[in-house]
Formats: C-alpha cells, sequence, structure tokens
C-alpha cells in the first residue's frame, strides 16, 4: 500500500509536528504528546481533556481551541495514550476549576483515562470523567465491554467545551457532556477496510462487493455483511437503527461522518438520503453537520449519528468555536 509517510515509527511525532507548523495557536509537546490550546490555562475556566488513538483526525486533537477541548492526548494509532499523557495534560489545563476528562468507550482508554484521574487527583487536581458510548450497532467488541464511543464524542466535546468557556462550574460541564451522551446514538458503515501504517495493508478483509454494517472505528466487525447497497439502501438502515434507540420525540442534530477515504459528493448525497429518512419518520432536523470528523485512518464509508436537542443544548452547538477541526461563529 502507498502511504504518505517516512517510516511507520514516525507516522504521530511526524503528525504532531506538522500541526504544530500549522497551528501556532495550539502548543503541541511532540515528545510528550500533548496537544494544548496556546492561552491554557484560562482563568476561572474549567478544562477539557480527551484523548485516544490516532488515526481517527481531527479527532481529538484537531478540536484543541477555544469553545471545545482544552487538550489532547494523542496514542499510537488505534492505541490509547498513557496515564502520563492525560496528568500532563490536566496540569496544563488546569486552572483550578477542576478538569472533565471525555473518554471514548474503549477498554484502554477507559483504564488509562481512569488511572490518570486518580493520579491527577493526588496532584491537588479536580477530576470529572464523562464516557461516551453512542454507537448503537454492537453491545460488546474487540475494544469494548459495552457500546462503543464513536461520532457522539464530537457533540460532547462541543457542547460541554461551550458550557465550560461560558465559565460553568466542572459540575454543569459535567452535567451537560452526560445529557449530550445520552441523548446521541450511533451507527456506521464500512465500504472498505483501512490501512494501518505498521502492517502496511488492509485490516481485515472485505470483498468489494460487500459492505460492513456496524463497524467500529478500528474495524470491529459489525453486525453483518450484506452485498453492496445503494445511498438510500444505506441511510433507510443505519438512521432506521439509530432511531429505534433514540425515540426522538423533537428536533435533533445530524452529523454524517465520513470514515476517511469518502468524499464529500457521496457524504452530501448521502445526507440527503439522511434527511429523507428522517423527514419520512417525522424527525425535524436543527442543524447537520457533514464531514470526516471521527475517522478510521483510509476507511471507505460513513457514519450517522444523532442527537436529540432542546434549546440550551442548540444555544451550545450554535456557540462560536475555533479549532484546527470546526471553526464557526469566531
Amino acid at each position: 500500500m502507498k502511504m504518505l509517510i517516512n517510516v511507520p515509527e514516525s507516522v504521530v511525532p511526524d503528525a504532531l509536528r506538522g500541526m504544530a507548523a500549522a497551528h501556532p495557536e495550539l502548543t503541541v509537546d511532540v515528545e510528550r504528546r500533548v496537544v494544548v490550546r496556546r492561552d491554557a490555562p484560562v482563568a476561572g475556566k474549567v478544562g477539557l481533556v480527551s484523548g485516544g488513538g490516532s488515526g481517527h483526525e481531527p479527532l481529538h486533537g484537531g478540536f484543541v481551541g477555544p469553545g471545545m477541548l482544552d487538550a489532547a492526548c494523542p496514542g499510537e494509532v488505534f492505541t490509547s495514550p498513557v496515564p502520563d499523557q492525560m496528568v500532563r495534560a490536566a496540569a496544563a489545563v488546569d486552572s483550578g476549576k477542576g478538569v472533565l476528562f471525555v473518554v471514548k468507550n474503549y477498554t484502554g482508554d477507559v483504564l488509562n483515562f481512569n488511572m490518570a484521574a486518580e493520579l491527577a487527583e493526588d496532584e491537588g487536581i479536580q477530576v470529572a470523567s464523562v464516557l461516551v458510548n453512542d454507537d448503537v450497532a454492537v453491545t460488546d467488541s474487540l475494544y469494548t465491554a459495552g457500546r462503543r464511543g464513536t461520532g457522539a464524542t464530537l457533540f460532547v466535546e462541543k457542547m460541554a467545551g461551550a458550557a465550560a468557556e461560558e465559565g460553568a462550574p466542572l459540575e454543569r460541564v459535567e452535567a451537560i457532556a452526560r445529557r449530550v451522551n445520552e441523548s446521541s446514538r450511533s451507527f456506521g458503515v464500512a465500504l472498505t477496510a483501512c490501512t494501518t501504517p505498521a502492517k502496511g495493508s488492509l485490516t481485515f478483509d472485505l470483498p468489494p462487493g460487500e459492505l460492513e454494517l456496524g463497524v467500529g472505528i478500528h474495524g470491529e466487525p459489525g453486525r453483518e455483511r450484506r452485498a453492496m447497497m445503494t445511498s438510500g439502501e444505506i441511510a433507510d438502515y443505519a438512521v432506521g437503527t439509530v432511531l429505534e434507540e433514540l425515540r426522538p420525540s423533537g428536533p435533533v442534530l445530524a452529523l454524517v461522518n465520513g470514515a476517511g477515504g469518502t468524499p464529500l459528493l457521496e457524504l452530501y448525497g448521502f445526507t440527503a438520503e439522511v434527511h429523507r429518512v428522517l423527514r419520512e419518520r417525522g424527525v425535524p432536523v436543527a442543524r447537520t453537520l457533514v464531514g470526516n470528523y471521527v475517522t478510521s485512518l483510509d476507511m471507505a464509508g460513513a457514519s450517522v449519528t444523532l442527537c436529540r436537542v432542546d434549546d440550551e443544548l442548540l444555544r451550545l452547538w450554535d456557540a462560536p468555536v475555533r479549532t484546527p477541526g470546526l471553526r464557526w461563529g469566531c
């Protein structure tokens, strides 16, 4: 497989060096693997920290900045960061108002963030944690006990980040994050497998004429494989599956998220089908975001995340944000 890299071992530090060059508004510690907004810690503000394996960009480092995360901890590709990174990030962003850890539900992330929370508290930093577990495709997977954390991570980081930017206390920011997670559900579909730099070849076998329904963001198996479906058929299945669990009685936010290898031309066509299904089901769409936000390296495919919203959550969603991967109102 052809990849735009030097050697597999340097993929993550090379990417962090590039991030530092492109985004001087961030402080990027390449050696210690921590990305921090340059003005951190912000006086009187709760700090937001997240992280996870690399390969899902712009998640999480691309969401560091005003209105979203204060720091992110990138691990190796598809591998959890270590507790030392998380403690270092918490210390860098703590203004004395506490720090919220946003944790995707993958076993390594959960264990390491839990350990980091204990270590940070030993250093006098007040820490709260919120687990993101929005994926309705499967209950358990190769990486997870319970539902996986996927696209709703963006919703949690954005709306909790807006609350923190407004000066909300830690308890309130944590409550907003939990509420957003509980109000969100996701379902993903893979058209191809992805390629990790270390392996240099496809990570799983998916024949050309088939797709994987309910795939995970590391290529974990989903519910089933079927012969290739049309965009409309995929939307019927994915959105229908999400609505079975979400059961919204009002408007939703919709994220149509590319897996990394699907062009926007296809994603926008898929978005039209997602809106069609929601319209047929009588579900109003308050806002729609389309693009590659929670990716799986070069995997072709997409996921749908829906979040039930009211006036408060919609206000937090619309609040200004200025990060490399998400920016409006600034």
